[in-house]
């Protein structure tokens, strides 16, 4: 006879999708307070670094027992055994939570591998609020929220990379869809300068750079204009909006 356990949905536990920082320290005026309550709650969770998530629930909670907590890593270098472990837990009624470096998990980062299980497996899945780069950066920029595509990564070749940005102009101008898109922070002058020497000069750009922060920047102007007013974006996370 198997000794395997069968588990009704009652008896599963429910994996909760948590809100980090965009890389400030304070967290009162960024995270709610019940979602921090929910959150530190919590003993196992599925994390993109330890170490950063770590840092989250003690910010959360000061008093956070992080060696009574288990931690799984979901990066490039995590294993199928590992994912499959964190489902084990849902499956035997252990709530746990997702953390990605920044911001919401399973946008523009890790996570959504954990949550397609969960849904197949007749798992609740609970997103809770937090800070959105790409939501807040769409809402300060002027451009239509009701149409709108996310692009994620420019690619790295210079010469794709400008095709995707004419690409972008294109559906902007002839469908009134706002394209918003990312780079690395070391790349991101080179987008700016790909943005400034190939759209036309009435085409409106908005970039949000360290949204949240104590120096955020968030400006929308036509590329004629940013080419008088760029400044340096080398060491900022920004999100860049065409519209």
């Amino acid at each position: 006879m198997s000794s395997l356990k069968i588990y009704s949905m009652t008896d599963k536990g429910t994996l909760y999708l948590i809100p980090n920082t965009l890389g400030g320290e304070s967290i009162d005026d960024i995270i709610p307070e019940t979602v921090r309550n929910e959150a530190t709650s919590l003993r196992f969770f599925m994390v993109e670094n330890i170490k950063s998530a770590r840092r989250l629930l003690r910010k959360m909670d000061r008093q956070f027992p992080i060696d009574d907590s288990m931690f799984i890593e979901m990066n490039k270098r995590s294993t199928e055994q590992e994912t499959m472990k964190a489902l084990q837990w849902l499956i035997e009624g252990k709530n746990v939570g997702v953390i990605s470096d920044a911001g919401c998990a399973c946008v523009a980062d890790p996570g959504a591998d954990i949550v397609s299980m969960a849904h197949a497996n007749k798992i609740a899945v609970v997103p809770f609020v937090g800070p959105s780069s790409i939501l807040l950066s769409l809402m300060g920029s002027g451009f239509s929220g009701q149409k709108f595509t996310f692009h994620g990564y420019l690619p790295k070749d210079r010469k794709e990379r400008i095709q995707t940005l004419k690409s972008y102009e294109f559906v902007a101008r002839k469908k009134g869809y706002t394209q918003i898109f990312m780079d690395t922070p070391y790349r991101n002058m080179n987008v700016l300068e790909d943005l400034l020497n190939e759209l036309a000069d009435h085409t409106q750009l908005c970039i949000a750079s360290n949204i949240t922060l104590h120096n955020q920047r968030l400006r929308t102007m036509s590329v004629e204009d940013w080419r008088a007013n760029a400044y340096d974006l080398s060491k900022s996370p920004c999100v860049f909006l065409i519209g």
